[in-house]
């Protein structure tokens, strides 16, 4: 599978285990449920871990744990749930995150930009025949008017 990672079309090499299946090497993520339920356990995974959220799970219970996660995955069941653009700007604005926030989903073209201005990097899209298409969304407009994670000041403040 393909994803978009920092505006480049790169193979993922992350693996979503299920809640039943056994932990394997390599890079991959859980949901918070199996999280919650075996965090000992998973937490002495030497590769990559990651967590998969949902709109509906709370963000607050992660923040502790924030540190021992490369990559938070952010699912977008559908284009018009918006619950985790908030979770991305909260990940990185109020609890620091620095690790590779990424929208898996039902994700459009007129919603990279957006979702990039929350903090979001790298794009899991349902539809992979839409990857290359999407990559001058990146570009749609060339400023913002209000503040983002990228661009904490407005625009009438920047020079």
């Amino acid at each position: 599978m393909q994803i978009i990672k920092d505006r480049e079309i790169i193979k993922d090499n992350w693996l979503h285990l299920d809640d039943e299946a056994e932990l394997i090497a390599g890079n991959f993520t859980v949901s918070l449920a199996r999280w919650q339920a075996e965090h000992e356990s998973i937490s002495r995974h030497e590769s990559g871990l990651g967590l998969r959220l949902t709109g509906d799970d709370p963000l607050e219970e992660i923040v502790p744990d924030l540190a021992k996660f490369s990559l938070i995955v952010l699912n977008f069941p559908a284009f018009t749930d918006g619950r985790c653009y908030s979770f991305a700007r909260l990940l990185r604005d109020r609890y620091g995150y620095k690790g590779e926030i990424r929208a898996q989903g039902d994700i459009l073209h007129d919603q990279l930009f957006y979702m990039t201005q929350c903090g979001i990097n790298s794009f899991e899209m349902t539809n992979q025949q839409r990857i290359a298409d999407a990559m001058p969304a990146f570009d749609d407009f060339s400023e913002s008017y209000q503040t983002t994670v990228l661009k904490p000041d407005p625009l009438y403040r920047r020079r």
